[in-house]
């Protein structure tokens, strides 16, 4: 078996390290909010199989069930990281109830409206993909757009009855080895008992709780559609055209059941990508106001306010959206950003011009009319002054993402001092910069950029590609992460090297006073992909800059990792865990040690060092608050009372605290000393 180029390497390391850390974590607010959460668990899936088979790991050799094999760092990367962004992501989406239901959202409508209607869609799409209609999931509660935030603690008590599953052999976290009976409970295949408390529910929407869910699904989505697979033995196969579906022999899908998911997060994508079409868009005035892809903001800009509240109807004996009204018209650039990046891949994985010539096969064939409307020929051809408002994937991505763009550019960039700030309210630009933001904005532009060039996004997002479209506004796109990039370097790094949260624009700049892990982490991420963007190696060398000064005046030996002030309590909150995550992988992919260089921070077993004791430190000594069974290891075993089977501290859902248990999501806010 093929096994990890850093297997031998890193292993005694990471095991010296890892079991060493007394940090104490504590839960201060369960919260989900969904932009955070899910901008933390889309770096998770991109540092999950991404990373570790970047590294040289067959991902064939992961076994859930087998912890710290072939390495604590391919088990932590492969499996937790990757395994917990996924499973989250259906918690809200399928289970939860925090949103109105897709049965009542514009695509259903436009079918009928009715549950049967959405009732056929699901076959229909399971039939697409080779999957049986009868093993899908009872009960779920798919819903089109999240709200903001919610308790994540169930309303009932899940329906713990079992079933016998699988005998299987497991190794736990703490090196104990065993074959196990398994059960499977209830709540594993129908998902009624698994409602979140409505009674906690900000019934709003924000663009960063809409973009946050909307990446998740769009990432998940490009991976499981991006092949196709033999229908009879659920082999995957590269697509070699877009009518090999079409065959007889083949399916959508890497796989069946990954195919049914990938069809049902895109179904709700679109979803959501139409109300903000039709329904959210604001002037400053009223809510509705429609724009098209000759949106021009000097002319009047339209953008999508910083919070909408929701007046609930019941129809179909579910929720759906009364009526809308602003209660914070600002823009921010949060919501922003959270919004382009997803909007952006959304735009690559559904792209169908005629002049991208090298576009996946297989996405292609999604979005061919069936399962999925294909846009109209002006929307795909090489004149964009032709495009038109449409309802299919691709339509909406472009129309939705051009408005982002422009905005950010018109209402966040101040050219005159080359940054983004936070806000536009009134009518005008404010004079904060907050370095997460700025930084993040980067790594938005960067796949804004590659999406409208028609470079590579998801996974390959750091790749060059077959074809290079090089439009206007790629270059405008590049010229603002370049300016943007050269403003943190030049005005946001203190003496010391650590980046500062922010600063207000003046005569003379005014620093903050704090320099946050938030800020010196993302920082490193947007640097990281102004470098990719630019090929400036100026960047890059900002960046490792920025994780030395980290590294020497953060690192806190007392409990393994990271800390603002080493010894005494920090704050995590997922936008940490999100910064964390992409920062450090960035490093591992592209700050490590090459030929001539010799930092022994950079050094490749120093960084996957690094990234283990955060994970097992921080992730599963607290942060994330439950887990979902089978996929990251946690069994119910027959006979034992235990709901942690796999040691790694981290609970089954119902033993994670609350009346009745809590969802498989991230905590809002934890201390960490």
């Amino acid at each position: 078996m093929k096994k990890s180029i850093l297997s031998i390497a890193i292993t005694a390391a990471v095991f010296s390290t890892a079991v060493s850390a007394t940090a104490q974590v504590k839960v201060l607010d369960k919260t989900h909010e969904p932009a955070g959460n899910f901008l933390a668990y889309t770096e998770f899936e991109l540092s999950g199989e991404p990373l570790a088979e970047s590294l040289g790991l067959d991902l064939d050799v992961l076994d859930p069930n087998i912890a710290d094999d072939p390495t604590p760092f391919d088990f932590a990367a492969g499996i937790e990281s990757y395994e917990y962004s996924e499973e989250a992501m259906y918690a809200l989406n399928y289970q939860s109830t925090m949103g109105p239901h897709l049965v009542n959202g514009p695509v259903n409508r436009a079918r009928g409206g009715k549950m049967s209607d959405l009732g056929k869609r699901v076959i229909e799409m399971a039939a697409a993909v080779g999957f049986p209609s009868s093993e899908i999931p009872q009960n779920m509660y798919p819903i089109s757009i999240p709200y903001v935030s919610g308790s994540p603690e169930f309303a009932q008590k899940p329906d713990v009855t079992t079933v016998n599953g699988d005998e299987v052999e497991i190794t736990t976290a703490k090196g104990n080895s065993k074959t196990v009976q398994t059960v499977v409970p209830a709540y594993f295949r129908d998902y009624k008992s698994l409602a979140w408390n409505e009674a906690s529910f900000d019934k709003s929407f924000s663009p960063a709780a809409t973009g946050g869910i909307l990446l998740k699904e769009v990432m998940w989505a490009q991976d499981f559609l991006g092949g196709m697979h033999v229908t009879t033995t659920d082999e995957e196969v590269e697509a070699e055209s877009a009518k090999m579906d079409l065959d007889g022999k083949h399916s959508l899908g890497v796989s069946a059941a990954d195919g049914f998911n990938g069809m049902m997060l895109t179904e709700i994508s679109i979803d959501k990508l139409l109300i903000m079409q039709q329904q959210l868009g604001f002037d400053g005035k009223k809510l509705g106001v429609a724009f098209g892809p000759d949106y021009d903001p000097a002319k009047g800009p339209i953008w999508f306010a910083h919070k909408v509240a929701v007046t609930e109807g019941s129809d179909n004996g579910v929720n759906s959206i009364a009526s809308l009204s602003v209660t914070d018209g600002s823009s921010t650039l949060r919501d922003t950003w959270s919004a382009l990046w997803p909007v952006s891949e959304f735009f690559a994985f559904s792209d169908q011009r005629t002049a991208n010539s090298a576009q996946n096969p297989a996405f292609l064939a999604v979005f061919d009319g069936a399962p999925f409307a294909a846009s109209p020929a002006v929307n795909t051809d090489s004149n964009d002054k032709n495009d038109v408002v449409a309802d299919d994937a691709f339509s909406l991505a472009n129309n939705i993402s051009n408005l982002l763009f422009k905005n950010i550019a018109a209402l966040h960039y101040n050219k005159e001092k080359g940054t983004l700030v936070t806000e536009y309210k009134d009518g005008k630009q404010g004079n904060k910069v907050d370095t997460y933001d700025a930084a993040y904005s980067l790594v938005a532009l960067s796949i804004y950029q590659r999406a409208k060039d028609a470079l590579p996004v998801g996974y390959a997002s750091a790749d060059s590609g077959n074809v290079d479209l090089k439009t206007d506004a790629g270059k405008q796109a590049l010229a603002m992460i370049k300016g943007q990039a050269d403003f943190i370097i030049n005005q946001l790094v203190d003496k010391d090297g650590l980046v500062f949260d922010g600063l207000t624009l003046g005569k003379a700049n005014t620093h903050s006073k704090d320099k946050s892990l938030d800020a010196q982490f993302a920082a490193i991420r947007g640097l990281v992909a102004a470098y990719l963007a630019t090929d400036d190696v100026k960047y890059k060398q900002a960046a490792r800059s920025i994780y030395l000064a980290v590294d020497k005046n953060m690192f806190d030996k007392g409990i393994n990792t990271w800390a603002t002030v080493p010894g005494k309590a920090t704050i995590h909150t997922p936008y940490t865990e999100a910064a964390i995550s992409g920062g450090l992988r960035e490093a591992i992919l592209h700050l490590k040690n090459e030929e001539g260089e010799n930092e022994p921070a950079l050094e490749l077993t120093a960084l996957t060092d690094r990234y283990v004791s955060w994970f097992r430190t921080v992730i599963n000594g607290g942060m994330q608050m439950a887990e979902w069974m089978g996929d990251s290891g946690e069994n119910q075993v027959k006979g034992s009372q235990s709901t942690d089977t796999d040691e790694d501290g981290v609970p089954q859902i119902i033993a994670a605290g609350g009346k009745f248990g809590t969802a498989m999501t991230m905590a809002n806010k934890a201390s960490v000393e």
